[in-house]
């Protein structure tokens, strides 16, 4: 191997590790905000509107470019196809992500999110008529397992990760939370299967810069709405202090687009399936943070479950591993690699 190769994929893995462990932080910052007084419409809301100028740099960039889908007008159908990939990949699943992150730990959260391949592989049998393989099967036996160990661990520990209950009893909240990470993790799935296509047309920095603007535009009409419907009550940002506004800054940049940048620089380096393998730092990471800045508990069980998700995942990604000519998207929703 030459030299020039070991520096390029060293510098794909830090890259790649760098990005994961950014996206892991999404997470802590939002329930650090919950803890300053935010509400999950605001933290979603002062997101995607920070983040909204760059993600616009984003695509005006990569559309100046001559790669695949560079400078080329989209049609009326791929703006419609942008619209509804950016509604389900980047809008709900966000907005469900920061609901469902109120009630569970950072770390479960994690867990669920990690459930993308999985999703997407049954979603593929559902509709698509794919068949499932007995390793298949083991793989997916293996990630819900361990994802049940990590809610068992929540679910003992509930008083201490609800960052509120809204009159619910903190198993009930930590219920809740976990089935609205899992929709979130669904709708994501959703975005990936419909993706593929028009990733080919257009190229992936394009196609997140497009999707990620739509749904910025959705999150605002969201937030101003929610905020106008209960008078004020929700979505409100005028009373919080400036911790929020710091904090959303960070959520915004350093654990939003920059990531976006440094996971597909690591693709680019890398290849996917090797970048999504580094990318599996993230759920240990984000034990690792959530504990640091949280003060989450870490038990053994929380530790297996974790490793157990991963390891299920690896079996089915690497046994899903697509061909070194096909071009695949590995960015997180909030989310997620794709």
């Amino acid at each position: 191997m030459s030299a020039l190769t070991r520096d390029r994929r060293t510098q794909g893995l830090l890259c790649a590790l760098a990005g994961a462990v950014a996206f892991s932080g999404k997470a802590i910052v939002a329930k650090l905000m919950y803890r300053h007084g935010a509400d999950a419409i605001s933290v979603v809301g002062l997101r995607m509107a920070m983040a909204l100028p760059m993600f616009l740099l984003m695509a005006w960039w990569a559309g100046r470019s001559s790669g695949p889908g560079g400078r080329l007008p989209l049609s009326r159908r791929q703006v419609w196809q942008v619209i509804g990939l950016g509604f389900t990949g980047y809008y709900l699943a966000s907005t469900l992500d920061f609901l469902g992150l109120q009630y569970i730990s950072a770390s479960l959260e994690r867990a669920i999110l990690y459930l993308n391949p999985s999703l997407v592989l049954l979603l593929s049998v559902c509709f698509l008529g794919a068949r499932l393989r007995g390793v298949q099967v083991l793989a997916l036996m293996i990630s819900y397992a361990g994802v049940l160990m990590v809610f068992l661990h929540d679910w003992d520990v509930a008083h201490m990760v609800s960052d509120t209950t809204q009159g619910l009893d903190a198993r009930s909240a930590v219920a809740i939370g976990s089935v609205l990470v899992f929709f979130s993790a669904l709708s994501y799935a959703i975005y990936l299967m419909g993706s593929g296509q028009l990733v080919q047309q257009l190229g992936s920095m394009r196609l997140v810069g497009l999707a990620s603007c739509a749904a910025c535009v959705m999150c605002l009409a969201q937030w101003w709405s929610v905020h106008a419907f209960s008078d004020g009550s929700l979505g409100r940002v005028t009373h919080l202090p400036w911790q929020v506004w710091a904090l959303s800054a960070l959520n915004a940049t350093a654990c939003t687009v920059l990531p976006v940048w440094l996971v597909m620089r690591g693709v680019q380096m890398l290849g996917a399936s090797v970048a999504a393998q580094v990318g599996m730092v993230g759920p240990l990471s984000t034990i690792w943070l959530a504990s640091w800045f949280l003060d989450e508990p870490v038990t053994a069980r929380l530790m297996l479950g974790t490793g157990t998700v991963l390891l299920g995942i690896l079996v089915l990604t690497r046994m899903n591993q697509p061909p070194a000519t096909q071009v695949k998207t590995v960015i997180e929703p909030d989310g997620v690699r794709d």
